[in-house]
Formats: C-alpha cells, sequence, structure tokens
C-alpha cells in the first residue's frame, strides 16, 4: 500500500467548543462537521503547554519542553531549539517525502525549515516584511501603506474591529489560495506533506465584513463565573481586555466565533480541492489548534492556564479505511501524539532510540497511558503543572505552592477551586492525582522543579497589569521606502463598523505613553466618534 499523504491544519487559539458535530450546535462549522462525519473527533484532547511557541514545538518534535526549550513564549531568535532534536517534516522528508508549510507556523528563528522543502509564512507580527510571505503578498496587491496586516493589535487587540483588507486578501484566505496551489502544483510522484497554519481565531478579531454579523441572532454562551479566587496568572489575564462591558464580551465571543466559521470556509475549500483531484481517500487528515481562549470565562482571558478553555482544544482525524467515520473518541489525546500518529501512519521509526516520546499514536489507542493528562506552562515562579483523569483536576502554581483541585463531574465549567471551599489537602483522590502530576513533572518537566519528590516551593508570582501593546515591527525598515498610512488612520477603519466601541472607555493613554498612538489623532477618533 503506498504512503499516504498527510495534510495538518491548525488553527491558532480556538477552544474546545467551537464545532457543531463536536456538540455545541450554536457554531456554524459545516466543513469541519463534514470531515467529522468521515472520521473521528477527539473530545478530549489537550495541549500540553497552552501557549503558541511551545504547543508548536511539541507538535514538531513530540516532545516537551524539556528537550525542545520551549517552556513559554520566547520571542528572541538566539532561543532556538537544538539542532540534532527530529521534527516529524523532517523525518517524512528523508523519507521521500514532499513537505510544505504555509500559514502561521511560529518557528524560531522565523524561516527556519525544521524538515520542510517548501515554506510560505504568515505570521501576526512580522519582523522583516520580506520574510514574510502574506506581508510581500499584500504588499504587491494593493496594501503597501499598511501595517497592521492582521487587525489593530495596540488599543483593540481583545475589542470588536473588523478587518482593513478585503475578504479576498485576508490572510485565512490566502492560508487557503496558497495550499490550493501547493496542491495543484506539487510533485506528481511522491507522497505529501502539507501543514496549513491559519492564525484565526487568535485575536485581534478581524473578520472580513461579510462575516462579522453572522452571529447576531444566534444564542452564543455566557461567560462562567468563578465563586473562588482565581491563581495570579489568571489574574493578570484579565486586565488584557481592558475592562470590557457586558455588551462588549458578547459582541467579542461573536466576532470570535465568527472568526472560526470564516476559517471554516477556507478549510472548506482546501478539503474540496483534495477530493476533486481524487486524493481524499488517501490522505491522512489532521485538523486541531495550538490552544485555547479563555473568552471571558472565569473573568479571564487569553491562554496561559490549566482551565479547560485555554488548554482543550478541537481534534479531528479523517482517512478513510483507518479511522471509522462519524466516530466520536473520549479518551485523552493531545498535541504530543500527532508525531507518533504521522510516523504510524508513513510506516516509519523514530530515529533516536535514546529518547522515549511521550505521545502515542492515535490510529492506536493502546499504544500509551490515556488514564491521565498531564499538561505544564512556563519556568520559575511562573510556572505550573496540571493533570486530571476522568474526574478531577489537580494543578500545581509553583509561585507560593498554590494549588487547585476542580471536581469535573460536579464543577465541569471549574468554577470553585475545592482547595479553597474544603479540607481537601488529605483527600484521597487528590492526593493520587498531586503524586501522579509530581512523577509526571519528575519525567516531562522541566528539572530541578522537583526534589525527594516533592514540588519545590518558590517567592508567589505577583500579577503584571499588561495590555497588549506590539504595534507592527516592519515598517521601521520601510518608512523612507513606502508611505504608511498613521496607525490612528487604521484604528479609525478598524472601528467604521463597530459603533459599540468606545474610545474613551479604553486606556488610551497607556499607548500614548509608549509612543504607539498619538494623543491628538486619537482625540480627533474620539470627536468623530461621538458626532456618530
Amino acid at each position: 500500500m503506498p504512503q499516504p499523504n498527510i495534510l495538518l491544519i491548525t488553527t491558532d487559539q480556538q477552544r474546545y467548543d467551537t464545532i457543531a458535530a463536536a456538540g455545541y450546535p450554536y457554531m456554524i462549522t459545516p466543513n469541519l462537521d463534514a470531515l467529522a462525519s468521515e472520521g473521528c473527533i477527539f473530545q478530549s484532547c489537550y495541549s500540553p503547554n497552552p501557549v503558541c511557541l511551545p504547543a508548536r514545538h511539541n507538535i514538531l518534535t513530540g516532545l516537551s519542553a524539556k528537550y525542545h526549550t520551549f517552556d513559554t513564549n520566547y520571542f528572541d531568535d538566539s532561543h532556538y531549539m537544538p539542532y540534532a532534536l527530529p521534527t516529524f517534516p523532517q523525518i517524512l522528508s528523508d523519507h521521500g517525502y514532499d513537505t510544505a508549510a504555509i500559514g502561521k507556523m511560529h518557528f524560531q528563528p522565523y524561516r527556519r525549515h525544521n524538515g520542510f522543502a517548501r515554506l510560505e509564512l504568515m505570521d501576526e507580527i512580522p519582523r522583516f516584511q520580506e520574510d514574510d510571505d502574506y506581508a510581500m503578498y499584500l504588499k504587491n496587491n494593493g496594501y503597501s501603506s499598511l501595517q497592521s496586516i492582521h487587525g489593530v493589535r495596540h488599543l483593540l487587540y481583545m475589542q470588536p474591529q473588523q478587518s482593513l483588507v478585503s475578504e479576498k486578501d485576508h490572510g485565512s484566505a490566502w492560508v487557503a489560495d496558497r495550499s490550493i496551489a501547493y496542491l495543484r502544483e506539487r510533485s506528481l510522484n511522491r507522497p505529501f506533506l502539507l501543514w496549513a497554519g491559519f492564525i484565526e481565531p487568535h485575536p485581534p478579531f478581524d473578520v472580513p465584513h461579510s462575516y462579522a454579523h453572522l452571529y447576531d441572532d444566534i444564542d452564543l454562551p455566557e461567560p462562567t463565573v468563578t465563586q473562588t479566587p482565581l491563581s495570579a496568572l489568571a489574574e493578570e489575564n484579565k486586565a488584557i481586555a481592558d475592562n470590557p462591558t457586558k455588551e462588549t464580551v458578547h459582541r467579542i465571543r461573536q466576532l470570535y466565533a465568527a472568526a472560526i466559521t470564516f476559517t471554516d470556509h477556507q478549510i472548506g475549500r482546501i478539503l474540496d480541492e483534495l477530493k476533486k483531484q481524487n486524493l481524499a481517500d488517501n490522505t491522512l487528515v489532521i485538523f486541531t489548534s495550538d490552544h485555547g481562549e479563555m473568552l471571558g470565562d472565569l473573568g479571564t482571558w487569553q491562554k496561559f492556564l490549566p482551565n479547560r478553555p485555554s488548554s482543550c482544544v478541537p481534534m479531528i482525524m479523517r482517512w478513510p479505511g483507518h479511522i471509522q467515520a462519524g466516530s466520536h473518541e473520549f479518551r485523552f489525546a493531545d498535541l504530543n501524539d500527532l508525531m507518533p500518529t504521522i510516523l504510524d501512519a508513513a510506516d516509519l521509526e523514530y530515529p533516536d532510540h535514546s529518547i522515549q516520546l511521550p505521545g502515542g499514536s492515535l490510529l492506536h489507542m493502546d499504544t500509551k497511558d490515556r488514564r491521565y493528562q498531564y499538561i505544564e506552562h512556563e519556568h520559575g515562579n511562573k510556572r505550573w503543572c496540571s493533570i486530571q483523569d476522568s474526574r478531577y483536576r489537580y494543578t500545581y502554581y509553583y509561585g507560593g505552592g498554590h494549588e487547585e483541585f476542580f471536581d469535573l463531574l460536579n464543577d465541569p465549567k471549574e468554577t470553585a477551586n475545592l482547595m479553597e471551599t474544603g479540607s481537601m489537602k488529605q483527600n484521597n483522590d487528590c492526593l493520587r492525582l498531586k503524586a501522579e502530576c509530581i512523577r509526571m513533572e519528575e519525567k516531562w518537566g522541566l528539572p530541578g522543579y522537583v526534589i525527594d519528590h516533592q514540588f519545590i516551593k518558590l517567592e508567589p508570582y505577583i500579577p503584571q497589569f499588561y495590555l497588549e501593546c506590539n504595534p507592527p515591527m516592519f515598517p521601521e525598515n520601510l518608512q523612507k521606502k513606502l508611505p504608511m498610512k498613521p496607525l490612528e488612520e487604521e484604528l479609525e477603519k478598524a472601528l467604521a463598523d463597530e459603533p459599540g466601541v468606545d474610545l474613551a472607555h479604553l486606556n488610551t493613554g497607556y499607548f500614548t505613553e509608549r509612543g504607539v498612538l498619538k494623543e491628538p489623532l486619537l482625540k480627533e477618533i474620539r470627536s468623530f466618534q461621538d458626532k456618530c
């Protein structure tokens, strides 16, 4: 039997409860629903480290930060994974596969190939315009003066806004366009690996106008409310949404859902091309995301947290004749399983027998112990590690030794930390999970955090006030070559069809103090809003 083609599709920051076929009927995801009807939905899939760079390097290597070194986001090209560490595209390339990566990869350094023969990249904040294929596409197609190519990040990072480019030029459409072009132009005499990486629904929520009101008449779930104090890291994540009103939160959730539906449409275009070329039957399709998004649940936002909205992600796999159509798998799966799954499908072995992979093939679920799911994040006193079984979740925060214990059967939304509400430190299930978490941390976590089979305790972590203040990077190199639009002009355009955003309510001073925005121009925009 010929080796199968591999199509890996990833979104960014898409939480588990965002696909209709997975049991969330308020979502409009016809193409992912169709994929699920022909394959398997993994209902309990997790990100081993719920943040962009670590999760993606776990996917690449099948290993944890203990090996690839990305325990958190590092935006410094001097931080990179060891040269000798095998990656799944490298292994496939070494065995005759044509390998291509299109869209957001978040490799570091940015254009390190990691075994891919072809790269067409799209990053959220390109450091150099010439390194980013999508940025160059925009430059050559009428957007040479645009700075905020994926929406306004600085003032409106977690605020309602709409795309500054047309639907056909949006980043998600570009990923589909280039993926389809690859499928049409690829070599016909060898199998392929294609990784198509979408940025959506990662904020900013810059959906095209035609999708912006898709969920206006759909009842979306309201954010959950915590009954007990949160961790310091969860408290830190509250500020990034800049104190949204109830109406703003609702609008953000609408745009988040709309971004997923828009991406679903683009994914459908890629899957249709597979069928047009009669490739669907011999292509293993894997769809997943790097991590989730709190989206206001428990009053907090973003990722970085062990809570399910942050750490649990959607996953669908289709491979006719090998995966039962319309099936659901409820045992734990995670992104570490992708490397062994892909190697299993291609009938290849991991080349370094001195390294044990934490994952197991999802084509044969008994290849690893799936009774527990371990995840980790960060280093120093910001670090935490967590484990759950079919009923409970236990988390240890090294800063101050804070602990969480949730009964997921009776409290599936994790609103009441039982460590705060009762005497759980001697509870048998809590002790069992804590012991298992220590064992996993010793085996897969960063070295030095477990001594004599006990967690170390570090100084309490103090939450830092933080708003996303990452203006575009590459224009600094282009100011003398191209007339770039002022960021305030892009801000005004992004808000033109979002009258619910009140600039006077936002912390504009934070951005003017940092030289990102100019106060006189902001006042002009506020005045224009008042007149409207």
